[in-house]
């Protein structure tokens, strides 16, 4: 991104934000501090109002608007395409809202980028296939109404099948965020229940609804931190396995999380570390790769193979 596009679009960010930190800035446009520091200058000199609080952050001038920014083809064509990934990934609840958002998107579209997104439309598809014994079928539509019970601090009472076990409880819970990962969405909340912050899978919620009651407290807690401490607490165990080139293509394929990273590549075989709630499910996935796939750490999942391999002969056994 050259530097004029990244002015205009800093105004933007600010114009999208009540305040925002320096921080935040250099994230979003992946550079230093110092560079934002020397950006938001040069907007200043060019005359757009910008408000410093000191340790709060930058906003515009109240008032202040730039005029509408018209979109290139290849950004209209990143909108087309991540509302076909989240097209996927999203329930009824935020399909109808991504929808209605891109119609008004392409409604103040010129007639060009029109015919350049009615041609990229039938050219372009996104397919996630299922896994795990996933259903979509019957899932509850409430990734919209936890979304804002999140932002507006409001309480939520779920009909819970932990572990799938069919032991379905009622929770009250306090909504602190919504993360997609592991192929599932996942409601990070405080259960009150269990007096303690919890991992909440979205389809083994049988029944929901959002009350009026508010929640206060919990501004310190950060979501990331709490998925590290999952981790720190062995619900989600850290694995190491390698597979040949052409299972590579599966694993890719099936796989789709974004706590796997491939590490490095030898002699054709590529190793893989990946964070799993479950060894018992993965040695059965790993076992159907036969000898194009091995499992490296830990000791106790190679226990748990070789004992599945050994239950496979006995039972092939002539």
């Amino acid at each position: 991104m050259n530097r004029i596009d990244r002015l205009t679009g800093m105004i933007l960010l600010l114009q999208s934000h009540r305040v925002i930190t320096a921080e935040r800035v250099a994230d979003h446009f992946e550079i230093s501090v110092r560079t934002v520091y020397r950006d938001l200058a040069a907007l200043g000199e060019a005359g757009v109002p910008i408000v410093a609080e000191a340790g709060v952050g930058y906003s515009l001038m109240r008032g202040y608007h730039m005029p509408p920014v018209m979109f290139t083809e290849d950004e209209a064509a990143a909108l087309f395409v991540s509302g076909e990934v989240t097209e996927q990934v999203a329930d009824d609840s935020l399909r109808m809202a991504l929808r209605s958002a891109l119609l008004k998107v392409r409604s103040v579209l010129p007639r060009e980028r029109h015919d350049f997104l009615n041609r990229l439309q039938p050219a372009v598809g996104v397919w996630l296939s299922l896994h795990d014994g996933e259903d979509e079928t019957g899932r509850p539509d409430c990734l919209m109404p936890l979304q804002q019970a999140v932002v507006r601090k409001r309480c939520a009472v779920l009909h819970y099948n932990a572990g799938a076990r069919g032991e379905v409880t009622t929770r009250q819970v306090e909504p602190l965020g919504l993360m997609y990962y592991a192929r599932h969405w996942h409601l990070i909340a405080y259960c009150r229940m269990r007096q303690d912050f919890r991992d909440f899978r979205l389809d083994r919620i049988s029944r929901w609804e959002v009350t009026t009651d508010s929640f206060e407290g919990h501004e310190g807690f950060s979501v990331k931190e709490f998925l590290a401490e999952a981790i720190t607490r062995h619900e989600l165990t850290p694995v190491r396995a390698r597979f040949s080139a052409r299972a590579m293509e599966r694993v890719k394929r099936e796989m789709r999380c974004a706590s796997m990273v491939p590490s490095r590549v030898r002699e054709g075989w590529t190793e893989v570390e990946i964070l799993v709630p479950c060894l018992d499910w993965l040695s059965g996935w790993l076992i159907g790769f036969g000898t194009e796939a091995e499992a490296l750490d830990p000791p106790d999942l190679r226990g748990r193979l070789h004992r599945v391999a050994s239950d496979l002969v006995t039972l092939y056994a002539p």
